[in-house]
């Protein structure tokens, strides 16, 4: 008893504030040792003391701590609580960071999702494609699923090329972005021979260039991979595709008589 009336009303020892919160009297004694939390007195015994707002710092960082946030990072997000502001602002920080975990979470298992799709489409073990798709989802490219049309010689030129300038396998979502371009200058009613037509035109240039390394004899590979693309393409993404070489051609043919250049003609024996 005598133990017991040596605790001041309003304060809880280490034990009970572990028991409170779930975790360890240790884990207490090592945030008081890293000047995370200490006690706020203590008792005629030598007895650590805690009160409510000792608890609430500690849920502070109980959450931050099960967010993967390290001691040295919690220590600056550590919001004083000596208001009703103070307390809402610090749940406010709680619940953005919970916010941030589950984006996270949520990306993840999209990603995982969609790698089992395709790892089923391809209906063989290539652990090589499948880095790449997953690459492609971290990186939210919308294209990762054409990955898995690539043969291995175009996939290993393509991860040699874009390994010696420093880039990735970006090729399909540069295409796809130019594409649709191509459909809204088209849809605009700007002219493929016009001064923004040849300014798309170059660019889609500068990406095959970039993806061959001047090697023209790719865009048949390239060309068969499209094929194999589009037959799993909804009509309406057939037709929208359709639209856009149609524009991007006419906008080619114009761009390499200016420039006097048919990397066709050369490529010919």
């Amino acid at each position: 008893m005598e133990k017991h009336r040596a605790i001041p009303n309003g304060y809880m020892t280490v034990g009970e504030v572990a028991k409170k919160m779930n975790t360890t009297v240790r884990t207490l004694q090592y945030y008081d040792k890293e000047g995370l939390l200490s006690p706020s007195a203590e008792s005629e015994g030598g007895r650590r003391l805690y009160t409510d707002k000792d608890v609430l710092h500690l849920y502070q960082i109980l959450s931050l701590k099960s967010l993967g946030f390290s001691l040295s990072d919690i220590k600056n997000r550590l919001i004083t609580l000596e208001s009703p502001t103070d307390v809402a602002n610090m749940l406010t920080e709680q619940a953005s960071a919970l916010r941030e975990q589950v984006d996270t979470l949520s990306d993840s298992l999209e990603a995982i999702e969609a790698l089992k799709v395709e790892v089923l489409q391809m209906q063989s073990v290539n652990f090589r494609k499948y880095a790449d798709i997953i690459s492609s989802l971290r990186r939210k490219n919308e294209m990762y699923w054409a990955i898995k049309h690539f043969d291995d010689h175009l996939l290993d030129r393509v991860r040699d090329r874009f390994q010696a300038i420093g880039s990735d396998l970006g090729i399909p979502e540069t295409q796809a972005r130019l594409h649709k371009e191509a459909l809204r200058l088209q849809a605009a009613g700007v002219p493929p021979e016009s001064e923004t037509g040849q300014a798309l035109a170059a660019e889609f240039w500068d990406m095959i260039t970039t993806f061959t390394d001047g090697d023209i004899s790719l865009l048949s590979t390239m060309q068969d991979v499209e094929k194999n693309m589009a037959a799993h393409w909804t009509e309406m993404q057939k037709q929208q595709y359709e639209q856009a070489n149609h524009y991007l051609q006419i906008a080619l043919d114009t761009y390499f008589q200016t420039i006097n250049y048919n990397p066709f003609e050369e490529a010919q024996p």
